[in-house]
């Protein structure tokens, strides 16, 4: 069986009927949707799927610095004049 990763379920029939409710229910939160049991998707609020993004956004960014910082290629002095 698989993980349902989030508080809140609907159906795809309940999800026809009135998307508005099933987003009302969740209070925010994100909600599987159901297909005969079987996860099927998840709907996510936009707030949080912008949180995700960002979330991801950053962990990219750190790891491209840490990358960058422990490459043995020397620094190049410069002069913000020269910029």
């Amino acid at each position: 069986m698989e993980q349902i990763l989030s508080g809140f379920t609907a159906s795809i029939s309940e999800l026809k009927k009135s998307p508005s409710k099933v987003m009302a229910q969740a209070k925010g939160e994100s909600v599987a949707i159901l297909n005969h049991n079987n996860i099927n998707s998840y709907l996510v609020p936009a707030q949080v799927y912008e949180n995700l993004i960002n979330a991801a956004d950053d962990y990219l960014l750190s790891k491209a610095v840490g990358d960058r910082l422990s490459d043995s290629t020397p620094a190049v002095a410069v002069s913000i004049d020269d910029l």
